[in-house]
């Protein structure tokens, strides 16, 4: 049975007026259905009517003017993908027909047998198909985002996963060092306290400390990515001195730099209006920053950090001539426990950057890197400016 019960609006294609006379009005016959048609001898009158009225089904001859045989079918199916066509065929162009169908079309129609049922038939089935064919189409389309969307998630997970293994890996590895000094130096205190001088002792000690603490500082960090990956970590907004902020932070960091003989430089431009900083999330971004530049510059040389005031966001930049990142490192940079190749002996966690990124997110902005091995690294991050 037809789906339908209001008037079905056909579209002919025809450019005989015989044949189409004839088909208007054995569609006048039918009792069971209520047909409206509108008649046209050109595919490219149909393509226009297309563009601007909505049809039920298209019946299609394949000689036409200005097209002929399966060519028609490309640019209707194009123009209205949801429209069934039937196609009419002379009695020798049947095979044409059939092929029409494994193209694109619902049905065709012989011309010379055509009658009022077998009409009535054909398009009550070719809308029926078209119907069932969309609607399989829908329910595909929908698995299929599905499928995509559970893939997704499973990629997402067995990252997850390897990331969580290398993360256990790499972090039992940088805990194992600092612990292998500490139980070093606690046995030699415990087994040869009576051989070792007073100096060895205090020596030992220190160690034991330093151990600790650099223990003690990649737990934090650790904590730290914890809080961020789980939503904890948010902004605790107060109003703040900026520039007064960054100079204390050069002030602290000179203790660090005078042990490399390097001048640290620092200079505010621009205008600093009143704004609202989280404190916390601003020390660990600048503070990362600072202490790489330091860390991975050469004696005798310069840290700049520059603090650019725009009038919708903070503009920090810190620059040194060290060693510099190798172009091959900088994508992953910002990754937990990541280090450049080329850092040799000098310590770190490979925290740090994953720490700054996830606080410069906190805060709304982005960070960006600039390095050449051999030259220097710049790091820019960009921080909105929120009033008070």
């Amino acid at each position: 049975m037809m789906v339908v019960s209001y008037s079905v609006k056909i579209l002919l294609i025809e450019d005989s007026l015989a044949e189409a006379r004839l088909l208007k009005e054995f569609l006048k016959q039918a009792q069971s259905q209520e047909f409206t048609l509108l008649h046209v001898k050109r595919l490219g009158e149909a393509l226009k009517e297309l563009s601007e009225c909505t049809y039920d089904v298209i019946l299609l001859d394949l000689t036409l003017p200005d097209s002929q045989g399966l060519s028609s079918l490309p640019p209707l199916i194009s123009q209205a993908p949801g429209i069934p066509i039937v196609v009419l065929t002379n009695t020798n162009d049947e095979e044409l027909a059939i092929e029409a169908v494994r193209q694109g079309a619902q049905d065709y129609l012989v011309k010379r047998q055509v009658s009022v049922d077998a009409l009535v038939r054909s398009l009550r089935y070719a809308i029926e198909r078209k119907q069932v064919l969309e609607t399989l189409r829908t329910v595909n389309e929908t698995l299929q985002v599905r499928v995509e969307e559970r893939t997704a998630e499973l990629v997402k997970a067995n990252e997850l996963n390897q990331f969580k293994s290398e993360f256990v890996s790499m972090l039992s590895h940088d805990i194992r060092n600092p612990l292998n000094t500490i139980l070093l130096a606690a046995g030699l205190l415990q087994n040869h306290d009576e051989k070792l001088t007073k100096e060895k002792k205090l020596d030992h000690l220190q160690m034991i400390r330093a151990a600790i603490k650099n223990m003690a500082q990649l737990l934090d960090e650790v904590s730290f990515i914890g809080k961020a990956d789980s939503g904890k970590l948010w902004c605790e907004l107060i109003s703040m001195d900026l520039e007064a902020f960054c100079r204390q932070l050069v002030k602290e960091a000179q203790l660090i730099a005078a042990e490399k003989h390097l001048t640290l430089e620092f200079a505010s431009l621009g205008e600093l209006g009143e704004s609202v900083w989280d404190e916390s999330l601003l020390r660990h971004i600048l503070g990362n920053l600072l202490s790489n530049a330091i860390k991975y510059s050469l004696p005798g040389g310069i840290v700049r950090f520059e603090l650019i005031g725009q009038e919708k966001a903070v503009i920090f930049r810190i620059q040194d001539w060290g060693i510099g990142i190798p172009q091959e490192d900088q994508r992953r940079l910002f990754h937990p426990f990541q280090r450049a190749d080329n850092v040799g002996t000098i310590p770190g966690t490979g925290l740090g950057l994953a720490i700054v990124k996830k606080c410069v997110d906190a805060h709304g902005g982005e960070i960006v890197v600039n390095s050449q091995v051999g030259i220097g690294t710049t790091f820019t991050v960009t921080l909105p400016l929120i009033e008070d």
